[in-house]
């Protein structure tokens, strides 16, 4: 099972921006799911392996860009006009089998990065 590590989350005033980033992704399609307090952990973006293919929760389309760097063994998530909506921890996911949407569908998590976005 792949190992994940999450970075580079914080505290940002509304309208800043942050990227998170995943080590160890591997070359494997990965997602990023978000969770905040008191809510279902949801999904925010997904890369395919080549890096080629991205999904975007519709929400987030336009604000948040997923990317990798497979050399690197990394996956990032480029977050823009952050809003205190966005507040919550951030997770990493890879080894999917099911609907790439579905948290259910990964087997490989990491610990999370706690992203606060201040107004």
């Amino acid at each position: 099972q792949v190992q994940l590590v999450e970075s580079g989350g914080g505290l940002v005033q509304a309208g800043g921006s942050l990227r998170l980033s995943c080590a160890a992704s591997g070359r494997t399609f990965s997602s990023w799911f978000r969770q905040a307090p008191g809510k279902e952990r949801e999904f925010v973006a997904a890369i395919s392996a080549s890096g080629g293919s991205t999904y975007y929760a519709d929400s987030l389309k336009g604000r948040f860009t997923i990317s990798r760097d497979n050399a690197k063994n990394t996956m990032y998530l480029q977050m823009n006009s952050l809003k205190p909506d966005d507040t919550a921890v951030y997770y990493c996911a890879a080894e999917i089998s099911g609907s790439y949407y579905r948290t259910s569908s990964y087997r490989a998590w990491g610990q999370g990065t706690q992203v606060t976005v201040s107004s």
